[in-house]
């Protein structure tokens, strides 16, 4: 059987570094018959190189000097091999002519400097290989990114005049947004009240109720109680019609009578937040924006906390 470059990608990220593998439930459902997997995992061993990554980086001599301010102590042998690899040949993530090492050690305006190594490194620890790790760091720090408005109408999470403004994009019937949400909710608490998240809804077309689980999550919170409600409608996935939500109301102790009107008007808003996320080119969910920028990284909690305290700092710095 003959494999796609995307698809043989894909089985040797999942060989390599499951955290790297992209997690998100899609626009359109898959097509075609899916492939086998062991068929998938045998390409993918015949295609991996006989040398591994970390034979290749000892074949070249390497200046393993620490660098100030990035830990490398949880690293093995060939994983610290790598990184200091790594951090002399990739680029400064400010866009400077000099390496990441140099602009750690000595260019102070590049704020994102220190991030960028400490990210080099949790992509190192948690598996990657080179040129996975170089494929992560560029589309970070390399590719540019469109900058999108959004509507910032609750519901939301955190103080809403937080200079650090994420902006979600979900499905009550994704599985891998429920997965994400208790993630996100922990990052937003760590930046203790210099985050605010805005939650946007966006009914993927394959899954039906997902409009009136959306437009319930939108009914509780005109009573208070949309965190009781999202996380309840995230734990009763298959289980969002009509019927059931009102359950839920129930079982939250809300009025009754003003959530079904407010259940019915909520139609509009649902309908407004899938027109902005269709104009932010939003193909999958959970998708997330940091002040209007795409989050391209891993939706893994360490990932998200650095591309956080990375945004954060850099906004703080230029305050200054």
């Amino acid at each position: 059987m003959k494999l796609s470059a995307r698809l043989l990608s894909a089985a040797l990220t999942i060989v390599l570094c499951p955290v790297l593998v992209a997690a998100s439930c899609k626009k359109k459902e898959p097509e075609g018959p899916t492939a086998d997997p062991r068929e998938v995992m045998a390409a993918a061993d015949k295609s991996s190189p006989t040398t591994t990554p970390a034979a290749t980086a000892k074949a070249a001599t390497v200046d393993t000097t620490a660098v100030p301010g990035v830990d490398t102590s949880k690293l093995a042998t060939a994983q610290a091999t790598l990184f200091f690899k790594l951090v002399d040949s990739l680029q400064s993530p400010c866009g400077k002519a000099h390496s990441l090492r140099t602009s750690i050690t000595t260019d102070a305006s590049c704020i994102r400097a220190p991030f960028a190594g400490k990210y080099l490194v949790a992509l190192i620890e948690e598996g990657a290989t080179e040129e996975q790790a170089k494929a992560e760091f560029e589309n970070h720090y390399q590719n540019p990114r469109k900058n999108y408005t959004f509507s910032l109408t609750p519901p939301l999470q955190g103080p809403a005049g937080a200079p650090l403004v994420l902006v979600e994009f979900f499905d009550y019937a994704c599985p891998h947004c429920a997965r994400f949400s208790p993630i996100l909710d922990d990052a937003i608490k760590a930046l203790g009240g210099k985050a605010v998240l805005y939650y946007k809804n966006f009914p993927l077309k394959h899954n039906a109720d997902s409009p009136m689980a959306a437009r319930a999550a939108l009914a509780a919170d005109a009573q208070g109680r949309f965190s009781e409600m999202h996380k309840m409608l995230f734990a009763s996935v298959g289980k969002h019609k009509r019927a059931d939500v009102l359950g839920y109301a129930k079982s939250l102790g809300l009025n009754l009578a003003k959530f079904e009107k407010d259940l019915d008007a909520a139609a509009a808003r649902v309908e407004a937040d899938k027109g902005e996320g269709t104009a932010a080119e939003v193909d999958g969910t959970p998708r997330l924006y940091i002040n209007g920028k795409s989050y391209d990284g891993p939706m893994h909690p360490m990932f998200l906390q650095l591309w956080l305290q990375e945004e954060l700092a850099v906004l703080e710095a230029a305050k200054k």
